[in-house]
């Protein structure tokens, strides 16, 4: 039994989903305390229970203490296996963060599986959905990992409704050396609304392309959609960036929300892209803290450079360590950190 205390270090809702994600691939029960201790509302949120219980049922795992707010689960996980599944958050919680759990685990199991989920795609503190297929997905590809990402409809706070299908294929991961990003060779992007004025994404879009015309981007790079009837649920948008050169997949997003500009919400998600190619990094800060357990669960080095490290990440390093037989090293600052991880024989 592996004791966390999940007010840990960032000590959120990443902490528990990794958690659980790690206990159903290594078979090892794990108490998970004090979760989500120091935020304004403590303890377990619709989003949260839906991703414990998602991994629960891909390994057939006993969980006791899962309950709204609840502070103290006991994880015992059995078997991974394959199937179809389907979990419905029933609020706008996000898609993207119950994937946060349950796709490492998907990957792991070695068989294939299918998992339809329900909930809200492009909420705000979460990855937007096209942020998870065109960068981490990518990603993934580059370490042999075959995921597919169906859109069936977008889903926005307060009232959720989206839903995603994501199926896995038995998969071997490979580690990543990304030491540098080498020449861009695209730019894209998409910046959408749904049920709200087209010219709210067009505004997304030209905020977005100033920081960005400098390294080749046009009209042409970032898409604008405007949804409605059967492909959006709601009222919402988000804008999503991506570069893709020689080695990597750098990207950023943001959420429309209401009391924000279209224009800054453009210009903020462009100019961290800008900044991250001027750096010359290999993962952006949310991949550099997403991809972690993958890198660990793929053996032998993996290593990337990323501007900073997040609270996030430091915190997952840490969770990871407690599960696997695996080292993580920084090196450098100012513009750029180094990061390694090293897997071990168990032995070792």
């Amino acid at each position: 039994m592996i004791e966390i205390d999940g007010s840990y270090g960032e000590g959120g809702g990443q902490l528990v989903r990794t958690a659980v994600a790690l206990a159903a691939i290594t078979g090892r029960a794990a108490t998970l305390t004090n979760m989500r201790a120091g935020r304004p509302k403590p303890g377990l949120a619709p989003q949260h229970l839906t991703a414990v219980k998602a991994v629960a049922a891909l390994c057939d795992a006993g969980v006791d203490g899962l309950a709204p707010k609840s502070q103290r689960i006991v994880f015992a996980p059995q078997r991974l296996r394959g199937g179809d599944f389907c979990f419905d958050v029933g609020t706008a919680g996000s898609v993207t963060l119950v994937l946060q759990a349950l796709l490492p685990a998907m990957l792991h199991g070695g068989e294939r599986v299918r998992a339809r989920i329900v909930g809200g795609t492009d909420v705000r503190a979460a990855p937007p959905l096209d942020y998870f297929r065109h960068v981490l997905l990518a990603l993934l590809a580059r370490m042999g990992a075959r995921v597919r990402c169906d859109l069936q409809r977008r889903g926005y706070y307060p009232r959720g409704g989206g839903e995603v299908s994501v199926a896995v294929e038995k998969t071997r991961l490979s580690p990543l050396q990304l030491d540098r990003a080498g020449k861009l060779k695209a730019l894209r992007g998409n910046a959408h609304v749904a049920n709200l004025p087209a010219h709210i994404a067009e505004r997304m879009r030209s905020s977005a392309l100033v920081p960005l015309r400098r390294f080749g981007a046009s009209e042409s790079s970032i898409e604008t959609q405007v949804l409605g009837g059967d492909d959006a649920h709601g009222h919402g948008g988000a804008i999503a960036l991506w570069a893709e050169t020689e080695h990597t997949v750098l990207g950023t997003g943001g959420v429309a929300q209401r009391g924000v500009r279209a224009e800054k919400l453009g210009t903020d998600a462009a100019v961290e892209l800008a900044a991250d190619l001027e750096a010359g990094v290999t993962l952006d800060a949310h991949a550099s803290d997403q991809l972690l357990v993958y890198l660990a669960l793929a053996g032998g080095m993996s290593r990337f450079v990323t501007r900073a490290l997040t609270d996030h990440a430091r915190t997952t390093m840490w969770l990871i360590e407690q599960f696997l037989p695996v080292r993580f090293a920084t090196a450098g600052g100012g513009r750029s950190v180094t990061v390694s991880v090293q897997r071990f024989s168990q032995g070792a």
